[in-house]
């Protein structure tokens, strides 16, 4: 029980960076300077995921029931909405504040990349600026989340039948999973809040590069799910 325990918490950790959970917590990332609010993004985003996770495990282990295929394809495809939601919105704030990125060159100086605001910030150069940090809940990692989890519950379950012998062990082993999600999501939020936190006070151009890639790289992935369970479900 122990060695399946940890494999739970093992697999846990894996599961949480997968491409798709990785750039929706990117895409929360980007709206804190914190390291640790972005940390306390990671991990709410594995609570919402756990949560889930023993909601649906818990009902299958105990009414003996399954999660319906068709559903949990309807249930991918609306994290691959979300995805491209997401991403858009990290684009939209973006375009919002009027950042362009061009070639500049100074006089006898070789070009580089200027990232030039219209919004009435000047980005070319290392300026201070002072900015509050919330103290609230992150209800919108909650519930990026909640969504994760809700995607993931069949496969999970299928995964846990094939290694526990009882619904109680199934329910710890879900649990167990849902740590290890928690402590890998924890670790990437922290891998991701760095570079973001050091390029926003003093590479502005590569900071905002960064939150541009982020958001096209979460809208192309949201649409590659769309197209995929889309495609299965017309079958």
């Amino acid at each position: 029980m122990v060695s399946v325990l940890g494999l739970g918490f093992l697999v846990g950790m894996r599961h949480a960076i997968e491409a798709d959970h990785a750039a929706a917590v990117a895409t929360l990332a980007t709206k804190n300077y914190s390291v640790a609010n972005t940390l306390k993004q990671g991990l709410t985003w594995g609570l919402g995921h756990t949560i889930t996770l023993l909601l649906f495990g818990s009902m299958v282990f105990l009414l003996e029931a399954a999660v319906p295929e068709r559903l949990a394809k309807w249930l991918e495809l609306a994290v691959g909405v979300m995805l491209v939601g997401l991403g858009s919105d990290v684009l939209r704030k973006i375009i919002q504040g009027r950042i362009h990125i061009h070639v500049h060159q100074h006089l006898h100086q070789p070009p580089h990349l200027h990232a030039h605001s219209h919004g009435g910030e000047i980005n070319h150069q290392t300026t201070d600026h002072h900015h509050s940090h919330s103290t609230a809940f992150p209800y919108r990692a909650l519930f990026v989340g909640l969504m994760h989890g809700m995607a993931g519950s069949a496969a999970l379950i299928l995964l846990t039948l094939q290694q526990t012998v009882s619904p109680l062990q199934g329910i710890i082993y879900i649990a167990t999973f849902g740590l290890g999600s928690m402590l890998g999501m924890a670790t990437l939020s922290m891998v991701i809040a760095i570079p973001l936190r050091y390029s926003s006070r003093s590479i502005r151009w590569l900071h905002n590069g960064l939150q541009v890639s982020i958001g096209a790289i979460t809208i192309v992935l949201g649409l590659m799910l769309i197209y995929t369970i889309g495609s299965s479900l017309l079958i």
